[in-house]
């Protein structure tokens, strides 16, 4: 793919980007998911020439942050990416307290051969609250439909409460996380409350299920401390009762790096998690995330219907090093693995997808030899690959 492209987003079998002022198509020359029974695909498909979505704009501002969700019962992609006001900076609106960004949604029922016009759902979705947003942004990454059909899009506000001589603190001017959903197939859209009291910015989720078929929202957000936050939603992402730091996904200083999750359901499911923190830590000791606040129907040390895959820079200091960490059981503490590094040298922003039901998974990221948007690479793995891995280490 084409240099100093930026924030990667796969859906399906189609690539997104934002170029620093207009969003990026691409689509493989096979599909990613297309796979003969037996045999391992390439892992480095090749891609058709990158295009400029023409759909993707308002006039007079610059497109960022592409955020895809496929509906699966009708076959539509809703795109949602920003809108900001050009020459605005993400600083000058957070100083001022004074948005310049819009949220907007585009649709494509043919797997992205052809869009819809641009549709600005900030009235709709955000209404009076955006009196009390710097800014805001979504994913970047992509979004989710949950068992129950709704649609989810991941996205972070910079909340103020109050303003002195017309303008907010700064040092009150915090960034949240929340999820927008629509809970009518994309008809009609809304936002859930931010989550606090942590500081998260840019955030992915996935629904994860338990062997009794009770599910839970898990949502793994960036942070400026060091390390993620990782937080649970028991009412589909309209609120997040549960929230902590993790105990073992870092972040880089000073504001940490994007990363993605997505969940899947295993080819082959063990009695119970390994545990990858210490040999001295129980597996089955309970997540600080689930306390009293969430209660789920069996009780810990069971095993998950789905697990969870993670992609993120491993360096604890750099944007170096890009890994894959699996979650046997994502509701548990020191479940999750070390990682897999799938590309070493600099590394930054990265978007996975589970491909089909055999395994296959694929990681569209940023990288380079010097800097890590010099390129962005796309990588197909199986979960064999990944438990291969873990077992060895």
């Amino acid at each position: 793919m084409s240099k100093r492209q930026s924030l990667p987003s796969l859906r399906q079998t189609f690539a997104l980007s934002h170029g620093r002022g207009d969003i990026m198509l691409q689509h493989p020359s096979v599909p990613a998911g297309k796979q003969e029974r037996g045999y391992l695909p390439d892992p480095s498909p090749a891609w058709e020439p990158m295009k400029p979505l023409m759909e993707a704009m308002l006039p007079g501002h610059r497109t960022m942050n592409p955020c895809p969700v496929w509906e699966q019962k009708n076959g539509c992609v809703y795109l949602f990416f920003i809108c900001v006001q050009s020459h605005v900076t993400e600083r000058h609106q957070i100083m001022t307290g004074r948005n310049a960004a819009r949220l907007c949604l585009i649709y494509s029922q043919d797997a992205g051969c052809s869009w819809s016009e641009v549709r600005d759902l900030t009235e709709e979705v955000i209404g009076p609250e955006i009196e009390h947003w710097a800014t805001f942004a979504v994913g970047p990454g992509h979004g989710i439909q949950l068992q129950s059909g709704r649609l989810v899009i991941p996205a972070y506000a910079y909340y103020f409460s109050h303003r002195l001589c017309c303008f907010p603190l700064a040092c009150r001017v915090k960034p949240h996380s929340l999820m927008i959903y629509s809970d009518d197939l994309g008809v009609t859209w809304h936002h859930g409350r931010l989550i606090q009291p942590l500081v998260t910015t840019e955030c992915q989720v996935a629904e994860v299920t338990k062997a009794s078929g009770h599910s839970v929202l898990y949502c793994n957000a960036r942070t400026p401390n060091r390390r993620r936050v990782e937080a649970l939603s028991s009412d589909c992402g309209e609120y997040f009762e549960a929230q902590a730091l993790s105990q073992q996904l870092c972040e880089q200083p000073p504001h940490g790096c994007q990363g993605s999750v997505v969940s899947f359901q295993p080819l082959v499911i063990p009695n119970r998690c390994q545990n990858f923190s210490d040999k001295n830590t129980p597996s089955t000791q309970q997540s600080p995330l689930l306390g009293s606040a969430l209660e789920l129907k069996e009780g810990v040390g069971t095993a998950s219907e789905t697990w969870l895959l993670y992609s993120h820079p491993t360096n604890k200091k750099h944007r170096v090093d890009l890994g894959i960490y699996l979650n046997q059981s994502p509701t548990e503490t020191a479940c999750w693995s070390h990682p897999w590094v799938l590309h070493h040298g600099p590394s930054g922003y990265s978007d996975l997808a589970a491909l089909g039901e055999e395994g296959l998974f694929g990681c569209l990221f940023e990288c380079g030899t010097e800097d890590e948007l010099e390129q962005i690479s796309f990588r197909l793995f199986t979960e064999k690959e990944i438990l291969g891995y873990v077992k060895k280490d």
